[in-house]
């Protein structure tokens, strides 16, 4: 991979915003200087048990949001209705605890537990999906099979969601925006074709770009066949993009980028600290599954989002999630583990990485 060209502050300062809904005050003094404001704070969280099965059914007054050990007020909670009517294996409410209501003293059932005033509640949550597919060199083997396991996950989504595709290898091509007409995905899907370098983390850093400033569920999928071998930002300073925007980032792979142990750590580093998952497919039935996956994982998260406490902190605030309730401590919990904030910073426009790396990706 080539050398790092900037820092992730310089990365920052470039894309002209953090995470969630931002605002921006522009300084009186300094027409270039921007002072960026976070006012809202979303999370994307998955909850299973023990064998990997979701937990649906749970409530607002369920979860507990630390950040910086300061703890948080949800202010909007969403459970997608996909999560609670769908039957691939989800745990059901009636195994919940709290959902169907035990008759145990301990334990409170919805009824007995009101659920807590300020919180809006919605059991529909639209996600905005990110397809981004490798078309470098190394894609010439299974490529026809990458591109039917894509397709069958785009057709696959939620009418009410929005999905977009994107190919890379030394460029990034945007061949179709966000949309509810998945048919416009897939035919800009079989219009790709196979050559070139791979620069997967510019093209992802770009793709996180583009994500960051939409609410709600908001992922990218990535399909890569190989090591990055033509970017100029290394995978750490997209991860904390990601992380920081609350962007989830999954990464379908094959056995050759897993053979690179380098590629392999990065994905699943990547995936991991966004609050996705990362899959090692070995034929193009494993492809298929792992986009199976991937959907039930995108409408099984509860999104939670809360308006952060004063703090004095400028930089990287940790997220901390946790269950409480009796019966509820034995199930896990995965989402991003906190974001970076940035002060005031001068802002130049010549300086924008985005640009530049879209007009020169070596």
């Amino acid at each position: 991979m080539a050398n790092k060209s900037c820092t992730f502050i310089g990365i920052f300062s470039c894309l002209f915003f953090l995470q969630g809904s931002v605002s921006f005050t522009a300084a009186q003094d300094d027409p270039l200087r921007l002072r960026v404001n976070v006012v809202l704070v979303e999370l994307n969280v998955a909850v299973t048990d023990s064998k990997g099965n979701y937990v649906t059914g749970l409530r607002p007054q369920d979860f507990s949001i630390i950040e910086d050990k300061l703890p948080q007020k949800i202010s909007t909670f969403e459970e997608s209705t996909s999560s609670v009517n769908s039957s691939m294996g989800a745990t059901r409410r009636e195994q919940n605890p709290l959902s169907k209501g035990d008759k145990s003293p301990e334990a409170a059932s919805p009824e007995a537990t009101p659920d807590p005033p300020g919180v809006t509640i919605s059991h529909f949550a639209e996600a905005n999906v990110f397809v981004l597919f490798d078309t470098s060199n190394y894609m010439y083997r299974g490529f026809v099979f990458a591109q039917d396991a894509i397709a069958d996950f785009i057709r696959s989504m939620d009418d009410s969601s929005k999905v977009a595709f994107y190919s890379y290898s030394r460029n990034l091509s945007r061949a179709t925006t966000l949309s509810s007409d998945h048919f416009r995905s897939v035919s800009g899907l079989r219009n790709t074709v196979a050559g070139d370098d791979a620069a997967l983390y510019n093209s992802l850093l770009l793709t996180v770009k583009d994500a960051a400033t939409l609410r709600g569920r908001k992922a990218i999928v990535v399909f890569s066949n190989g090591p990055d071998n033509a970017s100029s930002v290394p995978p750490e300073d997209v991860a904390e993009l990601a992380q920081s925007t609350g962007t989830i980032i999954y990464i379908i792979s094959t056995r050759q980028a897993q053979e690179d142990p380098i590629s392999a750590a990065a994905f699943e580093r990547v995936s991991k600290v966004s609050g996705g998952k990362a899959y090692f497919a070995k034929n193009w039935r494993q492809e298929k599954q792992a986009f199976g996956a991937i959907r039930e994982d995108l409408v099984h998260l509860y999104t939670l989002s809360y308006y952060p406490q004063p703090n004095p902190n400028r930089g990287w605030r940790s997220i901390k999630v946790k269950l409480v309730g009796k019966g509820l401590q034995k199930y896990h919990i995965r989402t991003r583990d906190g974001y970076r904030l940035l002060p005031a910073t001068a802002i130049s426009t010549e300086d924008n990485l985005g640009s530049r790396l879209a007009s020169d990706p070596k």
